[in-house]
């Protein structure tokens, strides 16, 4: 179980991270909300490797019939080593490019602050607070890490509970001579 795990989710993880990172530079730091979108597109797309990943485990180690709590173990362990590889290559990306990224968002996010047309001292005051957000994520391994694990594991756990549901009967896509002999 624990080789599927490890094969799927660093497949995910490195293809996620890989296709996020090339959105950024297609899109430029300055479009950040169209990147945002791009992301999450590609990162459902790519989640769908937790289904094959369950089904191949499903096929191969079971002789095609899986029940509903070994298929969204492996399904969640997947999910699982995909989050961590998007979050150790994140931070490379973070590092690789001297944090750019957050610099770009948190302007973006206080352009978008003062088009609201706030009263002056609740601008200053959401400004403030975005400032101080952005240098916590910036500085703070311990604030940026699981926000950045966050981002891509609930997607996977859906994804890998919906899975093991359709999976666990062995009419949905069957076996075809994949078992272990």
């Amino acid at each position: 179980m624990f080789r599927y795990a490890m094969i799927y989710g660093g497949i995910i993880g490195v293809v996620v991270i890989a296709l996020m990172a090339s959105t950024l530079f297609i899109f430029g730091p300055n479009e950040v909300g169209s990147s945002e979108v791009a992301g999450y597109a590609f990162m459902i797309a790519v989640l769908s490797l937790v289904f094959i990943g369950i089904k191949r485990y499903r096929d191969v180690e079971h002789g095609g019939v899986i029940k509903f709590t070994q298929g969204a173990l492996i399904g969640i362990g997947i999910a699982a080593v995909a989050a961590i590889f998007y979050t150790l290559s994140w931070e490379g990306v973070l590092y690789a490019t001297d944090f750019a990224f957050v610099e770009n968002y948190g302007q973006s996010q206080i352009d978008m602050i003062k088009a609201e047309g706030l009263d002056a001292t609740t601008e200053a005051a959401r400004i403030a607070e975005t400032q101080e957000s952005m240098a916590s994520y910036r500085d703070n391994p311990f604030f940026r890490l699981p926000i950045t694990f966050i981002e891509i594991f609930p997607v996977g756990f859906v994804v890998a509970l919906i899975s093991a549901a359709i999976l666990r009967s062995p009419k949905v896509l069957p076996a075809r001579g994949t078992a272990k002999t």
